[in-house]
């Protein structure tokens, strides 16, 4: 009974997965389109021109801080983010001072290394796009994924997943998990990791809504990395820059 069962269920998947199949092959350059031009989209938003706020959330090893930030659309680096709240509290001005400074840091080196930020299309291998399913709202897209910044250990090592928004043409959801231990660098060793984006659309301007982190492994063989990191945007509104 057991056996016939399971032929049933053989049988059935062969023809699921031929049909899944020819869609496959049909759309593929349909889905490549849909996904390069979604990535077009996202990389013509000038997020610069955004006010908004982000509410940060860390739990390294235990050690859980939370911030409240507003970024204001100014031209002067020094003026375009303000802390307002910091683990739940008013922060002191040493603290805004230390904020305002850590910011500037980051922004310098932005400046001179290009290199400091992922772009999504280095990200999302089209070529590697496959179907995956279809509500009637989204398209659910498998893809691989090499992150430059993790070194080459990640080849083939990192799964990607993707849900493109049929109605307003963009990437709502990117998904980045492991399907095997990798190293970023030396004496490091991260078994479960998974990053995630959302984005939202407004006024046709693709932004972030949400992205988390969440990895675990070791370093040096004896220190415990388990970390859980969480930015969530909010209040967006569109301005000029302000001199």
């Amino acid at each position: 009974m057991a056996y016939r069962y399971w032929l049933v269920l053989a049988c059935l998947g062969v023809v699921f997965g031929s049909n899944a199949a020819n869609i496959e092959i049909k759309d593929q350059t349909s889905l490549k389109q849909k996904v390069h031009q979604a990535i077009i989209k996202f990389e013509q938003t000038d997020r610069k021109q955004w006010a908004f706020q982000v509410d940060r959330f860390e739990n390294e090893e235990g050690d859980i801080t939370s911030s409240l930030e507003q970024f204001t659309p100014w031209h002067d680096v020094n003026k375009q983010w303000s802390l307002m709240r910091i683990n739940g509290n008013e922060p002191t001005t040493k603290q805004q001072k230390k904020f305002i400074k850590a910011k500037r840091k980051r922004a310098n080196k932005k400046q001179s290394d290009k290199s400091y930020s992922v772009k999504f299309r280095e990200i999302i291998n089209l070529e590697s796009l496959r179907y995956q399913s279809e509500s009637a709202t989204h398209i659910e897209m498998s893809f691989q994924v090499t992150l430059s910044q993790f070194g080459d250990d990640t080849k083939e090592k990192l799964d990607g997943l993707l849900s493109y928004n049929k109605q307003d043409a963009f990437i709502e959801t990117i998904t980045i998990t492991n399907n095997a231990e990798f190293s970023p660098m030396f004496s490091a060793a991260i078994n479960e990791f998974s990053l995630t984006f959302n984005f939202i659309n407004i006024d046709d301007a693709i932004l972030f809504r949400e992205h988390t982190l969440e990895m675990k492994g070791t370093f040096a063989y004896f220190v415990e990395i388990d970390e859980v990191s969480k930015d969530t945007y909010s209040d967006y509104q569109y301005q000029t820059l302000v001199e």
